[in-house]
């Protein structure tokens, strides 16, 4: 063995492939793993952590990310790499930014700043713009070092407009000669170093006008058309499944048969169908069966909107009383909402679009935010507010005041219909789910999903007291190897000799969510929710410490990857 750069003593690896923790110490050798054993024999002078008490477990894989704006300014993908992930995959829902016209660069933006809530003018400042094409959209991250690795997938949406123009936008039916262009072009990009393709067929997915994705319905021969001509990779794709549900399978199950390569979706419980995700799961079951590799695509907490007074969300949000003061800083804004007068038109007032209400003012489902995120019943706003004998709205106006008017609340919006996490767990355990959704680099002013890998550890692993726990080796294995397996990564995911040398120390027992934070450091002074942890003694990318106790360190090793390859 070479002299090793690092040397972890005395942790418990729980190493990835879901086998039982065991004790050992890890060498590593630049940014590859050396050794792993008991009392390693190494020179002097070569730096060590001391993990005994500690977790010693891979990086974390996030495949659903949507940091492909946030990618091109920066090199800190936060809040991600705060929260153990060390390999991140971009261009998620088919939204992103390449190939892209100079003529079509504000059709793109508008549905990033609708479908992902990333402002217009964040967006229109931070993208440097300097590619057209997809592969020169790779060199353009390949020139930037990160605190992690990143990977790309190909975008419809993007090669839609870049090939048809406003009607590829305004969703008109594609040519034949059309659809061979974003056939090559999908071609391309995987040829390039991207690891999948990616649509979206939800109607949520709108810009800020009401235009929907460009994608949305896009015709069967289309999608076979460029699936099939992939050539590797896979798809990803989110879907209502309402067209009807039976119908939109049966032509998704066509395309993935004719492409042969796998398929991945967003699998998520809707309040209005609360058991359709188990029908989802039949299918995806038969389709395995068959021979066809389908996944879904699950988070193991609720996806829920946060609501504050300084967040982009919350029940008051089109009352004229609150509008006049919404862009006031917040200190100004808490101010003028407790001014008596003002309080008493807000509360009146109703919300301005009915269709609005369903989210932003059902009480039952709004909570005070905790790190657990599965909050009993009675601790909901509609539920405080009859113990007290207030109004709901009142009490809800009185929480978001607090901690001078940037508390935080939570509105559960999918994946808690029942009030518990007892149909995440059957989503987690099932045998053909991937751990995914944390939308780290979208709908940031919001969501703050992306410590959903810390939640993993700490609620199900540790502190769940409202139904069984997952085993620690489980979790960590859903949230590492198989998901770098699923991308074709097979060098990272698993701590093994000759693996990469991508690790968490986690100090298991002190680990936890911090409170998000309203940062205004964006381009164009644009607002994000920033999650911290405690508990990560240390973060290694490559063999580098690029965060310490929470601290980031300088060390940028992270690098985007091509084609399954680091």
């Amino acid at each position: 063995m070479n002299d090793p750069s690092l040397v972890i003593r005395g942790g418990t690896i729980v190493d990835g492939t879901g086998a039982a923790p065991y004790e050992a110490d890890i060498a590593l050798d630049g940014a590859r793993i050396a050794a792993i054993g008991r009392n390693l024999s190494v020179p002097r002078g070569t730096e060590e952590i001391d993990a005994r008490g500690q977790l010693v477990t891979p990086g974390f894989v996030d495949i659903h990310t949507h940091y492909d704006a946030q990618a091109t300014w920066t090199s800190r993908i936060l809040s991600s790499s705060l929260h153990g992930v060390t390999t991140a995959l971009l261009g998620n829902c088919g939204v992103g930014f390449a190939p892209c016209r100079p003529e079509s660069r504000d059709m793109l933006v508008k549905l990033m700043e609708g479908v992902e809530d990333l402002p217009e003018v964040v967006l229109t400042e931070g993208l440097p713009w300097n590619w057209e094409t997809f592969p020169e959209y790779l060199k353009a991250l390949e020139s930037r070092p990160y605190d992690m690795d990143i990977a790309t997938q190909v975008p419809h949406a993007a090669l839609r407009v870049h090939v048809m123009g406003r009607r590829g936008f305004e969703r008109e039916p594609a040519t034949a000669e059309d659809r061979a262009e974003m056939a090559r072009l999908a071609r391309e990009g995987i040829a390039a170093g991207a690891l999948g393709f990616s649509t979206s067929r939800a109607i949520a997915h709108r810009t800020l006008a009401g235009e929907p994705t460009p994608t949305l319905g896009a015709a069967e021969i289309e999608l076979a058309e460029i699936a099939g001509g992939l050539g590797g990779g896979w798809m990803q794709l989110i879907s209502d499944f309402d067209d009807p549900a039976e119908e939109e399978w049966e032509r998704l199950m066509r395309i993935a048969r004719l492409a042969k390569r796998p398929m991945t979706f967003s699998l998520l419980q809707r309040e209005s169908r609360p058991d359709f995700w188990r029908w989802l799961l039949d299918r995806v079951s038969d389709a395995n069966a068959e021979g066809i590799r389908i996944t879904g695509q699950v988070m193991g907490r609720p996806v829920g909107l946060m609501f504050g007074w300084e967040l982009s969300q919350h029940p008051f949000l089109t009352r004229t009383g609150y509008r006049e003061v919404a862009h006031l800083p917040i200190a100004e804004r808490a101010a003028a909402l407790r001014d008596p007068e003002r309080r008493a038109r807000i509360l009146a007032e109703p919300t301005a679009d009915p269709a609005l209400h369903a989210r932003l003012n059902n009480y039952a489902r709004i909570y005070k935010l905790t790190p657990d995120y599965e909050p009993p019943p009675e601790a909901s706003v509609l539920e405080q507010a009859r113990i007290q004998g207030r109004d709901p709205e009142d009490l809800c106006y009185d929480w978001m005041l607090e901690e001078g008017g940037r508390a935080i609340l939570n509105r559960p919006l999918l994946n808690y219909a029942d009030g518990n996490l007892d149909a995440i767990r059957e989503m987690v355990t099932h045998p053909h789910t991937l751990m995914g959704l944390g939308d780290g680099g979208a709908h940031v002013g919001y969501i703050c999903d992306a410590s959903y890998t810390t939640h993993m550890l700490t609620h199900w692993a540790r502190d769940r007291a409202r139904g069984n726990r997952l085993p620690v080796e489980f979790v960590v294995k859903r949230l590492s190897a198989d998901n770098a397996h699923a991308l074709g990564l097979k060098d990272r995911g698993v701590l093994a000799e000759n693996l990469k040398s991508d690790l968490n120390i986690i100090d298991f027992q002190e680990l936890s969510i911090e409170r998000p934070d309203m940062r205004y450091d964006l381009p164009a002074g644009g607002k994000r929710l920033v999650q911290g942890a405690r508990g990560y003694t240390a973060t290694i990318c490559s063999g580098q410490v690029t965060q310490r106790n929470g601290e980031m360190t300088e060390a940028l090793p992270g690098r985007l990857i091509r084609g399954g390859k680091q």
